[in-house]
């Protein structure tokens, strides 16, 4: 059922992906104007907006592993690979709750998409500047106490195969001063979707979700988040490797 787009095709998905993301990006901020936007019109927006970006595509899903109750009074943080520009969508699709992405800078000076990211309380945490670092951790800590689950790739760059990378320290040291759960996710199979270093795109992909174990990062205090980090990848390289697409 996986078939190559052709040329006509692949202008009509990246044209319509294009055009819905402005129109949810402009919905949202409108929104704005008339006062901060509540979780529940973010969440609304960001998974009606994934669910559409999803389908243009064709994407065939399943779900594997349970999903931690988010409500349950803990921060939590989801740790995922990063191998597509479908992960975000993807993860907003499978996972139930109120997931924000620990954004980059780089994202919020985007015009009209930075506005709106920001609108939904997706964070981002400024490691070059101490006083804004802290004010970032603050902030972060806040959403995650109003039941907010912060996704992040760990890998920092996208993976061009679909393999795991090293992991990056910066997200381990966030869980651990937030005393947050690491649920470690890894998505299989969306890397085909759009192969790295071609023109290609696939339609109809089937794609794997799975959900890990989840950690406390309480249980690695001080400097042990190298230990979770290590915790956090051997969970990840164990996914991938069983039954990889």
């Amino acid at each position: 059922m996986v078939r190559s787009a052709g040329w006509w095709m692949r202008q009509w998905v990246k044209l319509a992906t294009v055009g819905y993301t402005l129109w949810c990006c402009a919905r949202v901020i409108v929104l704005s104007w008339f006062g901060p936007v509540s979780q529940r019109t973010a969440d609304s927006a960001m998974h009606g907006w994934a669910e559409v970006v999803i389908k243009l595509v064709g994407i065939r899903w399943q779900r594997f592993g349970e999903v931690p109750n988010f409500n349950d009074g803990r921060r939590y943080m989801l740790m995922c690979n990063h191998s597509s520009h479908y992960d975000i969508p993807m993860t907003l699709v499978a996972v139930p709750g109120s997931v924000r992405m620990l954004a980059k800078q780089e994202l919020y000076k985007i015009p009209f998409f930075g506005r709106a990211i920001r609108a939904c309380n997706n964070p981002a945490l400024d490691r070059d500047n101490r006083q804004q670092a802290k004010r970032d951790l603050d902030k972060a800590k806040a959403l995650m106490e109003q039941g907010i689950v912060l996704w992040m790739a760990p890998e920092g760059t996208r993976s061009p195969n679909g393999q795991l990378q090293p992991l990056k320290r910066g997200g381990f040291m966030l869980a651990a001063q937030t005393e947050a759960i690491v649920v470690p996710v890894v998505i299989k199979g969306v890397h085909k979707v759009l192969p790295a270093g071609s023109h290609a795109l696939n339609l109809g992909q089937e794609v794997e979700v799975h959900i890990g174990q989840p950690l406390d990062s309480r249980d690695y205090p001080g400097r042990a988040y190298r230990e979770l980090m290590g915790q956090v990848e051997q969970q990840m390289q164990a996914l991938l490797a069983d039954n990889a697409n």
